[in-house]
């Protein structure tokens, strides 16, 4: 195929040769070639074609399509043919695209998914203010009565691995409306359970239920809010999931000490059946990308260094604060003769600092614009950051959480006031923000490919230490006593305090060596 309108260079070369004679055989030579090059223009497929600029017009369907918003090749472009009919955003100006939504749009949406996040994770933590109803009328045990507590968080640790690659297939939406409706479903068996079987089957399926919001809803934050804007929402959905099980036991040591436990648009509109987004290409089945997708988070925890470690520090806070709902009642009733409302009470350390860590996120956040321009003074592109920029917060909340337990152990004797300990709860509190906030941050960052995966690595990580440690951890207080076994969780907490620091030194040469994380 050779274009109707004669070559730009030709005409360039005889508008320099009537201006600027050129000795004769070098006017034949130039001239000569020009033809040659177009006569192998006219050989070429269309797949091989590159594109001489002319005059064409652009034909309706593509006027159409590109009035109304959607990203269209130009028809002087070479396309690839399995590319040309591929729908993307035209930029995140598009009418359709989450970023472009208002402000307070995309606000109400990120408090929307944050108290459904934190409603589930009060559900967990709401079922320990039960046990001593629990026990004597479906005569079990303290550890068999604590399975309920451990089988709810492992439902929302084994969730996320089939509830995220589902919402890549149907869309979150829909995955939203059916977890909550099953969540709410599954609440029903839990408070007119006649035994403990049917109790603890109940509980785990309704974590399974409403772990949706606690994996899912990351990505909907993450969609609506560019890198520069990504800091607050992103803590303020970060800390539902940890707020909740503070207001657990708070609202259930009141409930269950004066009442029952059991009382509680393209194709349509071209008639083209071609246009497809990226995600309806994907040939893999709905099986076989569960499969992958519970494959890929073992392969991040087991081959990427700081995929485990920032998985294993969060896994153990998270064990700390969920073996906390048995170990606080038994330290403030014994040493205080606290009641189980009051008990309740002692949680509000925690979730205090929780709060202090989130309204600092101004601080953080300009502690990371001066990261970044930190960066550009020494020669890196404007506006460019890396992943380890969001390591500090961690870095801070890795110190503060060891000095919490430590403080909060060694205050735990009767002579010394109960609000002591619960100041020193109020670091750990503000410590473990600090971390998670962190943490989750820079594994968005750091694997922008495997967002998902690394995400639900953690999720993986975290639920299982929360399900493991409750079921040990008022024994250990007994046995040890409550300063040695809060100094063992100290101790834990200390030995990957380093990890953090490290990453942010080391991490980009780290990142050099992965198969998975952003160069």
């Amino acid at each position: 195929m050779v274009s109707s309108v004669e070559s730009p260079e030709a005409s360039s070369v005889e508008s320099e040769k009537s201006q600027s004679p050129l000795p004769r055989e070098e006017t034949e030579r130039i001239i000569a070639s020009l033809d040659d090059e177009k006569q192998q223009q006219g050989k070429r497929t269309s797949n091989e074609f590159e594109p001489i600029r002319t005059s064409r017009p652009q034909t309706l369907a593509q006027t159409k399509n590109e009035e109304e918003g959607y990203n269209v090749p130009d028809a002087d472009q070479a396309v690839d043919p399995e590319k040309e009919f591929e729908v993307k955003w035209d930029g995140d100006n598009d009418p359709m695209n989450p970023r472009s939504k208002s402000k307070l749009h995309k606000w109400i949406i990120v408090l929307i998914v944050s108290s459904s996040s934190l409603c589930v994770t009060c559900a967990s933590a709401m079922y320990t203010s039960t046990y001593a109803q629990i026990e004597p009328e479906f005569g079990s045990s303290r550890e068999v009565a604590t399975l309920g507590l451990s089988l709810f968080v492992m439902g929302l640790g084994c969730g996320p691995m089939v509830l995220s690659p589902l919402s890549e297939f149907y869309g979150r939406r829909p995955i939203y409306i059916y977890s909550y409706l099953m969540f709410l479903i599954w609440l029903i068996p839990c408070a007119v359970a006649p035994n403990i079987q049917t109790m603890l089957i109940a509980r785990f399926f309704d974590g399974l239920a409403g772990s949706a919001f606690l994996s899912v809803a990351g990505g909907t934050v993450g969609d609506m809010f560019v890198k520069a804007e990504l800091s607050a929402p992103m803590m303020v959905y970060t800390a539902s999931p940890f707020i909740g099980p503070e207001l657990g036991p708070v609202i259930g040591g009141f409930i269950n000490q004066y009442t029952n436990w059991k009382a509680i648009k393209l194709r349509k509109e071209t008639g083209n059946e071609a246009w497809k987004a990226p995600i309806e290409k994907l040939t893999r089945s709905i099986p076989r990308t569960v499969l992958w997708s519970c494959i890929r988070p073992f392969q991040l925890l087991f081959l990427e260094p700081m995929c485990l470690n920032l998985c294993i520090l969060s896994a153990i806070l998270l064990g700390i604060l969920y073996l906390f709902f048995g170990a606080f009642p038994l330290v403030f009733k014994n040493n205080h003769g606290f009641t189980l409302s009051q008990s309740g009470l002692t949680f509000l350390g925690i979730f205090i600092g929780m709060i202090m860590g989130i309204l600092s996120d101004p601080l953080w956040r300009k502690n990371y614009v001066r990261l970044i321009r930190k960066r550009e003074e020494q020669g890196g592109e404007p506006g460019g950051s890396e992943p380890e920029y969001r390591l500090p917060p961690t870095i801070l909340g890795a110190v503060l959480v060891p000095i919490g337990l430590f403080g909060f152990g060694w205050t735990t004797y009767p002579w010394v006031h109960w609000i002591v300990p619960i100041i020193f709860s109020v670091l750990f509190g503000l410590g473990n923000i600090f971390v998670f906030s962190g943490v989750f941050t820079f594994l968005v960052d750091c694997y922008p490919l495997y967002a998902a995966s690394a995400l639900a690595a953690n999720s993986f990580a975290r639920s299982s230490f929360a399900a493991a440690f409750p079921l040990f951890g008022v024994q250990m207080y007994n046995k040890l006593g409550y300063q040695w076994a809060s100094s063992l969780l100290a101790f834990l907490a200390l030995a990957m305090a380093p990890f953090p620091y490290l990453f942010f030194i080391y991490g980009k040469k780290l990142r050099g060596h992965s198969r998975f994380a952003s160069a």
